[in-house]
């Protein structure tokens, strides 16, 4: 026995690299390849089975950058074989990558059934165990050969991101197609020298187990015969079975193994390639499944499903076969795994709606987890829509990517900005691509911060992010593991049994309150703006085609496009997949997006037109349709009329150079530079610039981050800035009707670098609030473009819109917590205030923020700084990202209250729609009495009952009580979840005829019901 434990480590090493692993499979004979290549996009299955292929041999390269080869391998089992267990080893030219971020690809049967997916760690197809010999193979794969993109270090711009750009070079060389035996002991003894191995590893230098595995292990491999490996493997197993059979202490550490894949929906390939990947990772899953009797398999996202369903009906058949039993589970009840900081309020409420409907519709399960492993941070109004959805768990890992912080609970609940806790566990595996290493395996053990209290952790196990799932080796990890001394404790067990066993064990979680910010991936709330831009105007005209097609359907019998509605539903919620609407996939991804948001634009502005023009009827009057939440201009919300106001605003020269703006309510005086030097607000007799600053200020700065170009932005980027102060133009806006009616308007031009920024900065009558419309045309590399406003505010906290609310973060950096959010997420407004006077910053598709105060050295004052971010220009993984023409409107509004910036809010993304009609006002389908009430939805029901549903919300923090009126004879109101079903809990609604009032806590949303008589 050697006393030096590394030279054993080597030893183990180099055995299972060179002799052990090669001996699985002993015998092989080459299969007979022959290979049909698709023209163009893939092609049903059934033409790629039909195709007549052309022979191709191992050694030859194949596949063009996102081509689909169909190969045909065929051989004959040799009679020698008989007795033995043969498979297929389909080898297309892998490497050692992980799965997912290459050639992939899909067994069939000749007649179509699915077998498996193939990946660098599943290149095998069972044949026959035992095999008779002399077996006819013929197998089909339709190979996929999507080019590696991600490659760590380092990030290089890549024309192979969009198939327009990445050329016709083969990218893979056909690498091993053979019959082989496999050698099931060899592989088994591979097993426990791994689990061993690794679990030696982790254990104290002197401790007496790691010695016993120490001795075990090198007895085993005196046991081995290195040129007779299969011959002596059972030997060198025996001498681990006592090592394998000490069983696990009573307090070890005790894990949840949840069979996964995390398939990011679209990334560094395309929708359509990952409908394919989805199927390739069911197929594998349901396969081990049959040949696994423990093993349990869970996947998220609706939509993924959906595809399954739709695409691939032959590999939908098994899976829906193996949900039936109760293993193959679907989690997390959302649409996709979306982002949760930017879509807006409804958006985020029907991913629960569309994904939990999905699974209660083709299997009577209700997810009871929301499952966001991979999420990029989480908004504080999250919890509250979670509950709303008939759901009480959350699962994610993201977090444990922060770069400064430590979050300090892995189970704990989670409370949002109205006080709703959801019980959350974060994995102290710290990853949801989980192999079953004894690495990963130790590391939640000692990671868990919760010891002491509690003693359950989930580790969602298999191949990720591209797909692929769990393995064989995974299982056969786990087994080991399952009651083994000197590691946790592995169980496979579904999400639901994982929580129900962990929320048992608190009897008083800790809670955390507010968001959960990822101190990471900060620049995905600016990158690819037209993606962001698209999402945010698809919000709200879905909003516009349910309120007006609702009214009309209930007003004039205009027919209710239930189906249509849905659909484009589901398009705009599988775009705020996690790394679509941050920004971070490759070109083609972005460049479809923007198609697809311009059809739906079409197609919801077509619904709009044609119910507000049922509304209005015939005539020649002109009818303004006002869609927000609050009456504006005399119109009542969700209603129509003739426009009430006038009045014009004022604009004269400035002394000095520049312009005067003046409405009577606000006076802003633009400087020669284009600048906002003053924006006073007259009733308050209050400045609202800060002395000396300038507002309305582009800001240039570099922006290469240390890693993740497209998702990071790194805080050193503020060392270097160029304030864009000279102006190419500023003169008086002309009559192009930019600025609308009465107002006055400046027009500014600057030009910088390669690129060019025109601005219409204008003051319209009756309004305390300076429009600002800004078109950039960008063609700048690795900068960032900020829009700046130095207020003479003194603020220790701001509020950000979220969903449902707003969310108050700190001015200050008083904490590492508080310095790490230097960049920061909000929806249509963000308000800074004094107890008694505020100013807002509304937009109408930004993301991206930050808000830094200076105290003044002249007078002491404090000046609060907001800036907006606006472009950046990463090369990876799209070089292209954001170039070209963008247009952004935003507004200063002095004197705001959190109520005026929810106003101006829904103003600047709701403009009002004129047509004509007859001489007649349109009366709201539903109305409230408090503009505290903000309501995000009227639609009728889903269900086709022709119900009225009526989603809204308490908007500035306080209590209300308020009425809501209904436009139509009224029978019945209730209360349901955001499904449209009854509120379990059973809340009361008073109802006094057409009206029905309610009492709200802070932020609270509530869905109505309203039947009608």
């Amino acid at each position: 026995m050697h006393d030096d434990r590394s030279l054993v480590e080597a030893r183990l090493k180099r055995v299972l690299d060179e002799r052990i692993r090669p001996a699985v499979y002993s015998s092989s004979v080459p299969l007979d390849v022959a290979v049909w290549n698709a023209p163009g996009e893939p092609v049903p299955v059934a033409e790629g089975l039909a195709a007549e292929p052309s022979p191709i041999t191992v050694g030859t390269k194949w596949g063009a950058p996102w081509g689909t080869s169909w190969f045909r391998v065929t051989g004959t089992v040799p009679d020698a074989w008989a007795g033995r267990t043969v498979e297929a080893i389909l080898d297309l030219g892998f490497d050692e990558n992980m799965p997912g971020f290459q050639c992939e690809g899909l067994v069939y049967r000749p007649d179509g059934t699915p077998v498996k997916g193939l990946n660098p760690r599943n290149q095998w197809v069972r044949i026959g165990a035992p095999a008779e010999g002399g077996e006819q193979v013929r197998l089909h794969i339709e190979a996929a050969s999507n080019p590696v993109i991600l490659d760590y270090h380092p990030f290089l711009p890549t024309a192979l991101g969009d198939k327009e750009t990445a050329g016709t070079e083969p990218q893979y060389l056909l690498t091993r197609m053979d019959l082989a035996v496999f050698e099931e002991t060899v592989w088994q003894l591979v097993m426990d020298l791994e689990v061993l191995g690794e679990l030696m590893q982790e254990l104290p230098a002197d401790s007496a187990r790691r010695w016993e595995i120490l001795r075990a292990v090198d007895r085993a491999l005196d046991a081995v015969d290195l040129q007779d490996v299969p011959g002596t493997a059972a030997a060198a197993r025996a001498c681990l079975e006592q090592a394998l059979a000490t069983p696990a202490q009573p307090s070890a550490h005790r894990i949840s193994a949840v069979g996964h894949a995390h398939i990011d929906s679209a990334w560094l390939w395309p929708l359509r390639e990952t409908v394919r990947k989805v199927a390739r990772t069911t197929s594998n899953m349901t396969a081990l499944l049959e040949d696994e009797p423990d093993f349990v398999f869970a996947m998220s996202q609706a939509q993924q499903w959906a595809w399954v369903k739709e695409h691939r009906p032959e590999v939908w058949a098994k899976v829906k076969k193996a949900v039936a039993d109760g293993r193959f589970v679907p989690a997390g009840g959302m649409w996709v795994e979306s982002d949760t900081n930017m879509p807006g309020s409804e958006a985020m409420a029907r991913q629960f709606v569309h994904g939990k409907r999905f699974f209660l519709d083709e299997f009577g399960i209700e997810n009871d987890e929301a499952w966001l492993p991979d999420t990029f941070g989480f908004a504080a109004g999250l919890p509250q829509i979670i509950k709303a959805a008939g759901s009480k768990w959350l699962l994610t890992q993201k977090i444990s990517w922060s770069q400064t912080n430590k979050f300090p609970h892995h189970s704990f609940h989670w409370e949002g900005i109205d006080g709703t806790r959801i019980f959350t566990h974060f994995p102290p595996v710290d990853t949801y691509n989980c192999s079953m290493k004894g690495s990963e395996i130790a590391h939640a053990a000692r990671n868990f911060k919760d010891k002491g209290v509690a003693r359950h952790s989930l580790a969602p196990t298999g191949w990720g992010d591209g797909g692929g799932g769990t393995t064989r080796e995974m299982v056969a990890k786990a087994a080991r593991m399952r009651d083994l001394e000197g590691a946790a404790t592995v169980v496979w067990e579904t999400p639901e049994e994982f929580f129900t066993k962990a929320e048992a064990e608190y009897a008083n979680p800790p809670v955390w309150v507010g968001e959960l910010y990822l101190e990471l991936h900060r620049a995905t709330l600016t990158s690819q703006a037209r993606t962001k831009q698209g999402n945010r105007r698809s919000e709200h005209l879905l909003r516009e085609a349910e309120l007006w097609a609702a009214t009309a359907a209930v007003r004039t019998g205009f027919p209710y496009p239930y189906e249509q509605l849905d659909r484009i539903w589901k398009t705009v919620l599988l775009h705020q997949f996690h790394d679509i609407l941050p920004g971070s996939s490759i070109a083609w991804v972005h460049r479809e997006a923007e198609r697809t948001y311009a059809a739906v634009a079409d197609e919801l502005n077509a619904v709009v037109d044609a119910a507000q023009r049922a509304l209005a009827g015939d005539g020649t009057a002109e009818l303004v349709f006002n869609s927000a939440p609050h009456a504006r201009h005399g119109i009542a919300a969700g209603g129509a009329g003739r426009p009430t106001g006038g009045g014009t605003a004022h604009l004269q020269p400035r002394e000095g150079g520049g312009y005067v703006l003046d409405n009577g309510l606000l006076r802003v005086e633009i400087d020669e530079r284009g600048l906002v030097v003053s924006a006073y607000d007259i009733g308050a007799e209050r400045e609202t610039v800060a002395p000396g600053g300038a507002a309305n200020l582009l800001q240039l700065h570099p922006d290469f981050p240390n890693m993740w170009d497209a998702w990071d932005v790194d805080e050193f980027y503020r060392n270097t800035v160029t304030d864009l102060v000279e102006a190419d133009l500023v003169e008086p806006a002309g009559p192009d009707g930019t600025a609308g009616p009465g107002a006055a308007a400046v027009r500014i031009v600057r030009s910088f670098g390669a690129s060019e920024v025109r601005q219409v900065l204008s003051l319209v009558p009756g309004a305390k609030r300076l429009d600002i419309e800004t078109e950039v045309d960008w063609h700048e590399t690795e900068k960032f473009l900020k829009l700046a406003f130095p207020l003479d505010v003194h603020a220790e906290r701001y509020a950000s819109e979220t969903q449902f609310g707003h969310f108050h973060r700190a001015t200050h950096t008083n904490t590492s917590w508080e310095a790490a959010k230097f960049e920061a997420c909000n929806h249509r407004f963000v308000h800074i205030g004094e107890p008694d006077w505020g100013v807002a910053l509304v937009n109408d598709s930004t993301y991206g923020h930050d808000v830094t105060r200076t105290v003044r050295t002249a007078d002491s004052g404090t000046t609060t700084t907001f800036r907006a971010s606006l472009l950046r220009a990463p090369r990876f993984p799209d070089p292209e990202t954001d170039q070209g023409v963008h247009r952004f409107r935003h507004a200063l509004a002095p004197g705001a209250t959190i109520g005026d910036a929810v106003r101006e809010g829904y103003r600047v993304n709701l403009p009002e729609r004129r047509l004509t009609g007859a001489d007649a006002a349109v009366a709201p389908l539903v109305s409230v009495d408090d503009d505290a009430v903000v309501v995000t939805a009227v639609k009728l029901a889903d269900d086709g009952s022709g119900d009225v549903v009526v989603r809204f919300h308490e908007s500035r923090g306080g209590r209300v009580r308020a009425t809501l009126t209904a436009g139509f004879p009224l029978s019945g109101a209730v209360a349901t979840d955001l499904l449209e079903r009854p509120e379990a809990e059973g809340r009361t609604v008073e109802r006094a005829g057409d009206a029905v009032s309610f009492a709200l806590r802070p932020f609270e949303l509530v869905t109505l019901r309203l039947t009608r008589a």
